[in-house]
């Protein structure tokens, strides 16, 4: 019986955006009414592993009842071929938590910067990472340039997704220009159908850091 309490994993490799997930709430709208959807449910994995088998891809595992006792191998070719080269990367870095703080996004492909923030005096990553994805959301609909936008992050990813920021960061003098910001992204979130953005998690598990990364770890 305990069995059936053990909590499951969402592995989901083509809907509207492609990742590990903890609930079937997250799940839900990213495949529900897609056409050509696939995704599977596992338990008693870790992330890492469901990590491996997103990047195995869907072949071995989806159409079985239950999970394979094969152990998925990274498969670093195959990752790596799954990821758009014509896309953007978005990080965050925060020296201490909270701590200085800024973010960037660059192109998968070159490396080259497409935006890079101020650095803000009191923060922390996850926000770093939430904003970093508004700005790219923005600057695609500013230029009319949709591509993959990649993120890290798991939490701001799913903060984007249900258009709010969860942070326990308190709003006062220190960081109330950066409370600002945050502000305006989630008007930015309200006001826009995020169906038409791609956007992806970067499966650091098999491909190491993403392309936007600092280096300062």
């Amino acid at each position: 019986m305990r069995g059936n309490d053990e909590p499951k994993v969402y592995v989901v490799w083509s809907g509207r955006e492609m990742g590990v997930f903890d609930s079937w709430d997250d799940c839900k709208p990213l495949v529900v009414g897609v056409k050509g959807a696939k995704y599977k449910s596992f338990k008693g994995i870790t992330h890492a592993e469901a990590e491996r088998i997103l990047a195995d891809g869907p072949e071995q595992y989806y159409g079985t009842g239950t999970k394979t006792k094969k152990e998925p191998a990274p498969d670093y070719e195959q990752a790596k071929a799954s990821i758009s080269p014509d896309a953007i990367a978005v990080d965050a870095s925060s020296q201490g938590n909270p701590g200085r703080m800024e973010y960037r996004g660059v192109y998968v492909e070159t490396g080259d910067e497409v935006f890079h923030s101020r650095v803000y005096p009191r923060g922390t990553n996850n926000i770093g990472e939430f904003l970093a994805i508004v700005h790219a959301l923005a600057w695609e609909e500013q230029v009319g340039y949709f591509v993959p936008i990649y993120s890290d992050s798991r939490n701001a990813i799913r903060w984007v997704r249900n258009k709010v920021c969860k942070t326990k960061l308190p709003r006062d003098e220190r960081t109330e220009q950066l409370f600002r910001h945050i502000d305006r992204a989630i008007l930015w979130l309200q006001r826009h159908d995020l169906s038409r953005y791609d956007l992806r998690k970067w499966p650091t598990e098999v491909l190491g850091e993403i392309p936007a990364d600092f280096g300062r770890k």
